[in-house]
């Protein structure tokens, strides 16, 4: 039969267990209230469904395999079929990337600067939402959507590329309303073109 001592330990032993989980628990959630309020300050709660799975393919291949590019894959240019587009009034010479290899590579590890009477126009099959990754860029771009008719739907002005592979909230850029055509160009061409939300593009050869 157990003592009154004995009693009065065994319950001070269980008191002293629920108390250092209630500890264990509390920290828990400061931690977790914590982790909570540094997404909201840095703004990123709402780019979680883009920032997983954009995280998960930078750690699976950016990481590992962008990281040790060949220099002659880095240095290799593709040649892209020519075109000529309208804004503003202003002729702009475009290289057209048309294809999936052609849109993944784009601008990608080249250095020299566009013209900014030239740009990149990306073109897809279909209306959509299209995300535009600044991976490998070396340089900041003006991007603008337009859709199947060169009205504009969305820009970006002076889009920052990626600082590394793990950069992919802060370098990843897309359209809010559909789009078809996707122009990319040197930092300063927007204002070089005054272009804004009504200008039209006209496409006159791709």
């Amino acid at each position: 039969m157990k003592t009154a001592e004995g009693i009065v330990e065994e319950l001070e032993s269980k008191l002293n267990q629920c108390q250092k989980r209630q500890t264990i628990k509390k920290k828990q959630t400061v931690k977790f209230k914590f982790f909570l309020q540094t997404l909201f300050n840095n703004n990123l709660v709402s780019k979680l469904p883009l920032l997983v799975p954009l995280i998960i393919i930078a750690v699976a291949i950016g990481a590992i395999g962008l990281a040790f590019v060949p220099s002659e894959i880095k240095n290799k240019r593709l040649d892209f079929a020519q075109g000529t587009a309208m804004i503003n009034g202003n002729l702009i010479k475009v290289e057209i990337a048309k294809s999936a290899a052609e849109k993944q590579r784009w601008l990608m590890f080249r250095q020299e600067r566009l013209p900014l009477n030239s740009a990149m126009m990306l073109i897809y099959d279909k209306l959509d939402l299209y995300a535009i990754w600044l991976l490998n860029i070396e340089y900041n771009l003006d991007l603008i959507w337009f859709d199947e008719n060169g009205n504009i739907v969305y820009m970006v002005k002076d889009a920052s590329p990626c600082k590394n592979t793990l950069d992919a909230s802060n370098c990843t850029y897309k359209n809010t309303k559909p789009a078809k055509y996707v122009i990319a160009a040197a930092s300063g061409f927007i204002d070089e073109h005054k272009i804004t939300r009504d200008s039209k593009m006209t496409i006159i050869s791709i």
